[in-house]
């Protein structure tokens, strides 16, 4: 997600080829989530500019820096205890608040070790880094209207809550640096002990009709969620030379997010959604 900065916040272009680069360091990262996922029954779908590219250009938007999962919650507790012995963790280390103090953010990465990558705005935060690609995690919703509402305004505060130790430092407006800074007391663990709560609580009623995820903001149209049944029917798309899983209904899922998803944008806004301050690459290794 775009957002504005405070000027006082520097980026970085990358050059095309270190770009590219980038892109399969993170394909190598793909495809060691796969593997583990085939291994061991695991259902999960290509999302976002990733699974844009899969269906535009059969790889990376040239000009992305990130790829895309997004995974059920019960699927990634699985995954995440799985990574304990399947995770090859000379190469790769699985990021989430449970595995590293500093993490702030409501998804998980898999990052590649002996790489850097430093989000423009995101120094002091502490966290480990490096080229990454995210795992979204989606949990149930409410089916009763009043009850998504109140949901959905739970997610938002909890997404600015974890945000706010950025948004102190980067938003343009100094008031709500301020407010953002007040915000960012607010222990982490705290917050995410509210967060798992409602996801548990929500995730009791493994059949309703919507999921979304509780940390990231949906698209206009589907602010409450997408329909579950999107996870029963998945396909598989080529994607740089390898295939990996994504929703059968590209079409329908692509189109609620970008609309004409076809059409590249205009030259002038192909640029990284993810300001960087700084990176260091390493060749990435096939297997």
């Amino acid at each position: 997600m775009r957002y504005k900065m405070h000027k006082a916040v520097k980026s970085i272009e990358i050059p095309y080829d270190d770009l590219r680069k980038m892109q399969m360091i993170m394909l190598e990262m793909l495809i060691e989530f796969d593997r583990i996922c085939r291994k061991h029954g695991i259902k999960y779908s290509l999302d976002g500019g990733t699974f844009l590219g899969a269906v535009r250009h059969k790889g990376f938007i040239p000009w992305d820096p990130d790829a895309d999962i997004v995974i059920m919650r019960d699927e990634y507790n699985r995954f995440f205890e799985l990574c304990r012995t399947e995770l090859d963790k000379e190469r790769f280390f699985l990021q989430d608040y449970r595995t590293d103090p500093n993490y702030r953010w409501g998804y998980a990465r898999i990052i590649r070790k002996d790489t850097e990558y430093v989000r423009a705005g995101h120094e002091h935060m502490g966290s480990m880094n490096g080229v990454f690609i995210d795992i979204f995690t989606m949990d149930s919703v409410p089916d009763l209207f009043i009850a998504r509402r109140f949901h959905r305004f739970l997610c938002f505060c909890i997404r600015k809550i974890l945000w706010s130790k950025v948004g102190a430092k980067v938003h343009p407006s100094f008031l709500k640096r301020k407010w953002y800074g007040l915000l960012s007391l607010i222990p982490k663990g705290t917050i995410f002990r509210v967060r798992d709560m409602i996801a548990a609580y929500c995730n009791k009623n493994s059949e309703s009709e919507l999921i979304r995820h509780m940390c990231s903001p949906h698209p206009k149209g589907h602010a409450y969620g997408f329909p579950r049944k999107l996870f029963d029917d998945l396909a598989e798309y080529e994607f740089e030379g390898y295939s990996f899983l994504a929703f059968r209904d590209y079409d329908w899922y692509l189109r609620s997010i970008y609309g004409d998803y076809m059409t590249p944008p205009p030259p002038e806004e192909r640029s990284s959604h993810i300001p960087c301050s700084h990176y260091k690459l390493t060749d990435p290794k096939f297997q």
